[in-house]
């Protein structure tokens, strides 16, 4: 009776149950009572504008049979992409805070309510680190948005990707994301070098050498080729990937992923990044990893798996202090995606699941989530992009949350055997592990 009800009535059924609520909102910004120290909005107020890009000349995956012989000459084609823009806004600056994206059924459109403000005016002070952000498989560039603007008003500019063929209103042939995944990352990172350049729309904002790219699924995927980890040939021989191995561009060892890595993202963040528990990663792939990178996953998580998946990519990775960061009994949406829009709150007879089901947890409360995801991110960036040295003590972490000891003297002052972590209340810190790769 309930699907039922559902099915019929998704949107009034949802209302609803939020009706007079903040929940009904839809806001993206909820910071918990238990939110940890860096999960705070910081001191900037935020913009955010939408951009047009088109990536000319890009192979096109769709145009491809892969049952025919393969022609002399692949079919290309202008790429477009969507990019979303955080940015901390001018002190006076004023907009809509509203904004509307799609759910994961493709069709319903909904309005999110945040802090940003459409369109407002930049920050003179400019000289801010960049991050590019990276979706799922399906998924859009509003899914993390929470995460956006959050590290926007600390003082970051946020370019968040719409991947061609891989939204929830183009979702097409999976060989496109495979191939265009680092691809449209660095397409879209080198058009945010020159729109900041002498004469760019955004002259001295940001500084595109200086930049950072997170990643969730499908986006920890192509954040790991970015990094410098190459595919393995099993995957690019696989009929259902890339028609005619055109994923033979990101081949471990190959000339062109060899070339890829690019020298101004300095760290990267994946969030349960798929493809080890396809084959898709092997210890020689991914030892060609170049930059420090924190991964993020639960240990529940059915998708890109976690023993043989997330923390497999993490063992392997390259001879770097790489961070993995676990949400116990978490699955594949830990930390990534925004709290699920009340439309969402409904079964799809034509996806066969609840809509909501795309960005909610089993186990874990979505803003818990997402907080904990903003202190470790703002950590993690902060030293890596800024050069602030201090948030290291925020990551420098006994590896079981539960195993932590609160002792304090009167003054407040931590005793040696203190070993609680740093940024969370006290008995807020429970169900996480935290684990640095050794470099020995």
């Amino acid at each position: 009776m309930l699907k039922s009800t559902l099915t019929t009535a998704p949107v009034a059924v949802a209302l609803g149950l939020a009706a007079g609520s903040a929940m009904a909102e839809n806001r993206i910004d909820r910071q918990l009572p238990n939110a940890p120290e860096l999960a705070a909005y910081g001191d900037l107020p935020v913009g955010v504008r939408q951009l047009e890009m088109v990536n000319p000349g890009q192979i096109d995956i769709l145009a491809i049979d892969g049952a025919a012989p393969k022609p002399d000459v692949l079919p290309t084609y202008d790429r477009p992409l969507t990019v979303e823009m955080w940015y901390p806004a001018a002190s006076d600056a004023t907009g809509s805070t509203e904004f509307k994206a799609y759910l994961r059924d493709g069709t319903t459109e909904v309005s999110l309510q945040g802090r940003a403000m459409r369109d407002a005016a930049p920050n003179d002070a400019g000289g801010y680190p960049l991050v590019l952000i990276s979706h799922g498989y399906p998924g859009n560039r509003f899914l993390m948005s929470h995460l956006a603007e959050n590290i926007a008003s600390k003082g970051y500019v946020v370019a968040s990707i719409d991947h061609t063929d891989s939204t929830y209103r183009t979702q097409a042939a999976f060989g496109s994301t495979l191939v265009n995944r680092s691809l449209d990352q660095l397409f879209v990172l080198e058009e945010f070098a020159k729109m900041a350049a002498e004469g760019g729309d955004f002259e001295g904002l940001y500084n595109a050498d200086n930049a950072g790219l997170i990643g969730y699924s499908m986006g920890g995927y192509g954040a790991i080729i970015t990094a410098g980890g190459g595919v393995t040939q099993a995957s690019v021989d696989y009929p259902w990937g890339g028609p005619h191995g055109t994923l033979g561009i990101h081949l471990a060892g190959s000339e062109t992923h060899n070339a890829l890595p690019d020298a101004r993202i300095k760290t990267a963040v994946a969030i349960g990044p798929w493809g080890m528990n396809t084959g898709f990663w092997d210890a020689d792939g991914l030892a060609g990893i170049q930059i420090p990178m924190l991964f993020i996953a639960g240990s529940q998580d059915d998708t890109s798996l976690y023993e043989n998946g997330v923390r497999a990519i993490w063992e392997n990775a390259s001879a770097l202090p790489h961070g993995l960061l676990t949400y116990e009994n978490g699955g594949h949406n830990a930390a990534a995606p925004m709290p699920a829009p009340v439309e969402s709150y409904y079964f799809s007879d034509d996806k066969g699941f609840n809509i909501s089901d795309h960005y909610t947890d089993p186990v874990w409360d979505t803003v818990r989530m997402n907080n904990i995801a903003q202190h470790f991110v703002t950590a993690w960036l902060d030293r890596a992009l800024k050069g602030d040295a201090d948030k290291g003590a925020y990551l420098d972490l006994v590896e079981n949350s539960n195993d932590g000891s609160w002792s304090l003297n009167e003054d407040g002052t931590e005793k040696e055997d203190h070993t609680a972590w740093k940024g969370f209340a006290q008995g807020t810190a429970k169900g996480l592990r935290y684990e640095v790769k050794s470099v020995d």
